[in-house]
C-alpha cells in the first residue's frame, strides 16, 4: 500500500474527520492483519520502555560502555531540582529525559529506536514531558506515538531515516519532526497544524551532519537528542499558535533528502569528518582504542 504525502493525507483526514494517529493505526491494522487492541497493546509496551529509559539515567549516573560519556542526565536533573533552569518546566524536563534515553542507549540498555537508536530520546522526551506537565492520559500519549509513526512513515517513504544516508538531519531531524507533530496532535491541534510543526522542526536542522566521535553513538549524538526535543516542543508551540511553515512538509522532506545525498561521505556516519576529526575527537578515539 502506497504511503500518501502530507498534503494528500491532510486532505483525506480533514474530509474524514480523522487524526494522524487514527490513520497510522488503521494502516497497521490493514497491513499487519492484527486487531486494533493488539496494536495498541504493542505500542503500550513500547511506551513502557520509553518511560524507563527516560527516567533511569536521571535517577543515578549511567556511564556508556566506552566510558566516553555518561552522568549528564543525572547532572542536569539535579540542576532542575535546584530550580536553576532558565528554560520553562516542559522543555527543561524534555531535555533531561532525552539525555537519559540517549545515555541508556550508549550503555547498551533497552531503548525504543524511534526512528533510530541515535535519535531515540527525542520522541519520548517531547511527548512524556508534555503529558506529565499537562496531565495528559497514557492513552493520549499512545495516540501521539501513532501520530509520530504516521509522520515517520512519510519521511521514510519519501527520503531516509538513516544517518549513513542523509546525515543527522535524517535521524534527529526526522525524530524532531515526528515529535513536533505528535505533540500538536496530543494537544488537540489539527493534522494541518501537525505537519506545519513537523516541517518547521525538520527545517531547523537541515544540513545537520552525522559525525560521531570514534564512530560511537555518543558524541555529539546524546546532546543532539536534548536539543532535538526542545526544537520539537518549540515548533509544536509555534504551530499551535497558528504559525505556519512557508515550505510544505513534503517539500521539506524532499529537500532534506537532496541535501543528504549532496553531503560528502565524511559527514554521513563514517566518523571521517566534522567533530569526529577535531583534535579532541581524534584524541578520544585513540584513547578508547
Amino acid at each position: 500500500m502506497q504511503i500518501p504525502g502530507a498534503e494528500e493525507l491532510t486532505v483525506y483526514l480533514e474530509k474524514e474527520n480523522k487524526t494522524l494517529g487514527e490513520y497510522a493505526l488503521e494502516r497497521e491494522e490493514e497491513t499487519a492483519k492484527r486487531s486494533r487492541e493488539e496494536i495498541r497493546q504493542q505500542m503500550d509496551q513500547a511506551l513502557a520502555v520509553m518511560e524507563r529509559s527516560s527516567q533511569a539515567a536521571r535517577k543515578e549516573p549511567v556511564r556508556s560502555v566506552s566510558g566516553l560519556t555518561g552522568g549528564n542526565a543525572w547532572k542536569y536533573e539535579s540542576y532542575l531540582a535546584a530550580g536553576k533552569s532558565i528554560l520553562g518546566r516542559i522543555p527543561s524536563l524534555a531535555a533531561a529525559m532525552a539525555l537519559s534515553c540517549s545515555e541508556i542507549n550508549a550503555s547498551m540498555q533497552c531503548i525504543v529506536a524511534c526512528p533510530t537508536a541515535g535519535s531515540c530520546g527525542i520522541v519520548p522526551a517531547s511527548l512524556l514531558s508534555c503529558a506529565q506537565e499537562r496531565g495528559l492520559s497514557r492513552e493520549r500519549v499512545i495516540d501521539g506515538l501513532f501520530a509520530a509513526s504516521a509522520v515517520g512513515m512519510i519521511i521514510g517513504s519519501r527520503a531516509t531515516l538513516a544517518g549513513a544516508e542523509g546525515g543527522c538531519q535524517a535521524e534527529c531531524g526526522s525524530a524532531a519532526a515526528m515529535a513536533a507533530a505528535a505533540v500538536v496532535e496530543m494537544l488537540k491541534g489539527t493534522p494541518r497544524m501537525a505537519f506545519h510543526a513537523g516541517a518547521m522542526a525538520l527545517k531547523s536542522v537541515l544540513g545537520l551532519t552525522c559525525d560521531p566521535v570514534a564512530g560511537l553513538v555518543e558524541i555529539p549524538c546524546i546532546k543532539r537528542n536534548a536539543s532535538g526535543a526542545v526544537n520539537a516542543l518549540l515548533c509544536a508551540d509555534l504551530a499551535l499558535a497558528g504559525v505556519e511553515s512557508y515550505i510544505p512538509f513534503d517539500q521539506v522532506v524532499d529537500a532534506m533528502y537532496a541535501v543528504g545525498k549532496a553531503m560528502p561521505k565524511s559527514l554521513r556516519e563514517t566518523a571521517k569528518g566534522g567533530l569526529a576529526v577535531t583534535p579532541a575527537g581524534l584524541r578520544m578515539r585513540d584513547e578508547i582504542r
